[in-house]
């Protein structure tokens, strides 16, 4: 086996990434890309362009994930996110501090990054916090809470939580088919449902869902392909 430069590829990975994440930040100031403006233009005046936009990026990353899931070059049960165990209550709760906590800093931790880089202070005190309380959540006091009394409220799925290996262990198909049919059906439908109206092909919404949507599956690209060192 040929030996790896552990080294220089770990510069190779921070420099894409930190390439990646300054179109990633440049699209999201030029478009408003955001979850919980998206949620407040429907609810406020009734104006779906954005949710569109989210969804385009979803619907597009999907594609892209699925894509090199069914080409065999990330295999998505090795991620964290996708473990058989699912503690259903610690996501619960954490879901609901996070979406209580959005709206009271005015923006997720993506919109609070963008924030900092055009100057605003309020952003980087919220930052800070957000990085103390994730710490404490994790290896902190609360930690040892969460620990003890959510994380044992959870339930198995024997193939993992990826949708590519719930597909291949319901129907019976492979891992690489179920990541087709899971991009094509999910990832294709977010798209087909976001462009269906004239406010989902306006410039703004196709750079956002779009721009987005690729960026992160070049992310993937980047952790799972080119900073992949077999152990």
């Amino acid at each position: 086996m040929q030996e790896v430069d552990v080294v220089a590829l770990g510069h190779q990975v921070l420099w894409a990434t930190f390439a990646l994440s300054l179109v990633f930040g440049l699209i999201a100031q030029k478009t408003h890309f955001c979850t919980m403006g998206a949620v407040g233009d429907i609810l406020n005046i009734g104006d779906w362009s954005r949710m569109r936009m989210w969804a385009l990026a979803i619907g597009v990353a999907m594609l892209g994930f699925n894509g090199m899931v069914a080409a065999a070059w990330i295999d998505p049960l090795r991620t964290f996110y996708t473990q058989p165990r699912v503690p259903v209550l610690s996501l619960a709760l954490g879901g609901l501090m996070f979406g209580v906590g959005m709206v009271l800093a005015s923006g997720c931790g993506r919109k609070t990054l963008v924030r900092i880089g055009g100057g605003n202070l309020k952003s980087l005190v919220v930052f800070a916090v957000m990085a103390i309380a994730a710490l404490t959540a994790m290896r902190g006091a609360f930690g040892v809470a969460r620990v003890q009394w959510l994380d044992p409220v959870a339930f198995t799925l024997p193939g993992g939580q990826h949708l590519s290996a719930v597909l291949a262990s319901a129907v019976g198909i492979s891992t690489a088919q179920g990541a087709l049919w899971a991009g094509l059906v999910l990832g294709g439908g977010l798209v087909l449902w976001s462009l269906l109206k004239p406010e989902g092909r306006s410039a703004d919404v196709l750079l956002g869902g779009i721009g987005i949507g690729a960026l992160t599956a070049a992310l993937w690209w980047v952790s799972g392909v080119l900073g992949f060192v077999a152990e």
